[in-house]
């Protein structure tokens, strides 16, 4: 694969940065998604080195739409200082959301109608509601309009029991509409299909913690994370993701009962990804801007694709993803050196490389007569994964996409693909090519 001369409009990401990713109900538990959302946007144009007034457009993926900040980019960017005049919009890609994001700000600058974008994605997942029962409503508006003590009686005689059963909305909503299986019981699929054992997912939910160990031990981590201080006095600094364990072992996660299927499963909390709150954001740029400003290029979005599948079996979406993006990109698999799937479920992940290298899945999935390739284990979440760091639905996409940018610059990688299964029956992939530093100004 030979590396692709820049254009005027290609897109370029520049720079980028992410909260810490921190289990939901721990650390971040307290800040809502706004104002995490903005401590990224902040810090990704503090590194990039760009003034507010020079960004064309925020671009924001979240898929909770909190009540208070619905339009929760434009209050993001306003908090972060960028300017009035600048339009934002939030969009929802359910998991794809970040990356959608990604490849909005791409679209927008290949067709030279933005010149500069910040891009990215959040999730607060601590601060999803509960949900009432419909029956509560009516006496809930009686209530809340009563004017006398004998209306405020009635009211409440209204009430019944069930009433007040409110149900986790997390768990409503990652639960299939179509399907009928939340995500857990969609990972059990693909590990009867596959023949994925237990022992194999706890084996890969092992690395991913291990390495998500290794890479912050050795400083790697710090190049994308921007530590944040917790209200209200802001004495205690947050400044590394929670989830990693330094004790975890296969003994540990053996002993761990499955949890969608009890009976005959073998997905565990231990090998599926934590729920988790996060942001994380990063600048996109034209390839004419970036030179003009002489910024620092981590790397062109050479390519991507989005694809769907039916949502019983919505993890093997990277598989489906990846080939329409290796196709846009004009590369096949066998040219990247870096991947990064994210780890929803190791079953999902392990079903995604078999897939990858079966001729059978090829040929009755993917209409083609070869298989896409097969992945090295060495070259895939190699500062581990969601397992270990976390999965923000909002935000990962994004984080996905940093995470190997700078990896590819630090192993001088010429090109990586990021990319993950979408809640629904859909995957979302992205091509990335390293740039050398002579197309940028600053190494």
């Amino acid at each position: 694969m030979s590396g692709s001369l820049l254009q005027e409009r290609d897109a370029v990401i520049v720079a980028g940065a992410r909260t810490p990713f921190c289990r939901a109900g721990t650390d971040l538990a307290r800040i809502p998604a706004h104002q995490l959302m903005q401590h990224a946007l902040r810090e990704a144009l503090e590194r990039a080195e760009i003034r507010p007034d020079e960004i064309d457009e925020v671009i924001v993926g979240n898929i909770a739409q909190p009540a208070e900040s619905t339009t929760l980019a434009r209050v993001a960017a306003l908090l972060a200082g960028i300017p009035e005049a600048t339009p934002a919009y939030t969009l929802n890609r359910n998991c794809g959301s970040a990356l959608q994001a990604i490849t909005d700000a791409a679209l927008q600058v290949r067709a030279g109608r933005a010149q500069v974008v910040l891009a990215g994605g959040v999730e607060s997942m601590s601060r999803i509601p509960l949900l009432f029962p419909e029956t509560a409503t009516v006496p809930f508006l009686g209530l809340a309009r009563a004017r006398s003590v004998g209306a405020r009686l009635a009211a409440l005689g209204r009430f019944r029991p069930r009433d007040f059963k409110p149900v986790v909305a997390l768990e409503v909503g990652l639960t299939d509409y179509d399907c009928g299986l939340n995500m857990g019981e969609t990972a059990e699929v693909l590990a009867r299909e596959f023949g994925i054992t237990r022992e194999a997912q706890d084996r890969f939910a092992l690395q991913s913690h291990t390495r998500a160990l290794e890479a912050w031990n050795r400083g790697g981590m710090a190049d994308e994370v921007v530590p944040l201080t917790l209200p209200p006095k802001h004495a205690t600094e947050v400044a590394r993701d929670n989830g990693p364990r330094e004790n975890q072992s296969l003994d540990a996660l053996a002993k761990l009962r499955p949890y969608f299927d009890r009976r005959y499963g073998s997905v565990t909390v231990g090998n599926a990804c934590p729920i988790t709150d996060g942001a994380a954001a990063v600048v996109v740029a034209s390839h004419s801007y970036a030179r003009e400003h002489r910024l620092p290029i981590l790397g062109k979005v050479r390519g991507w694709g989005f694809a769907g599948l039916s949502p019983s079996r919505m993890g093997l979406g990277p598989v489906f993803a990846t080939a329409r993006a290796l196709a846009d990109a004009g590369v096949t698999a066998r040219d990247v050196g870096l991947w990064e799937i994210n780890e929803a479920f190791a079953a999902q992940v392990l079903a995604c490389l078999a897939a990858f290298d079966s001729r059978r899945f090829a040929a009755n999935e993917l209409g083609r007569a070869e298989p896409l390739g097969a992945i090295d284990p060495e070259r895939l979440n190699v500062n581990g994964g969601a397992i270990a760091l976390g999965h923000p639905v909002g935000a990962t996409g994004a984080r996905l996409a940093l995470t190997l940018l700078l990896e590819m610059r630090r192993r001088d990688v010429a090109l990586g693909v990021a990319t993950l299964c979408i809640g629904g029956g859909q995957g979302g992939a992205l091509v990335l090519e390293r740039v050398p530093v002579a197309a940028g100004a600053k190494a």
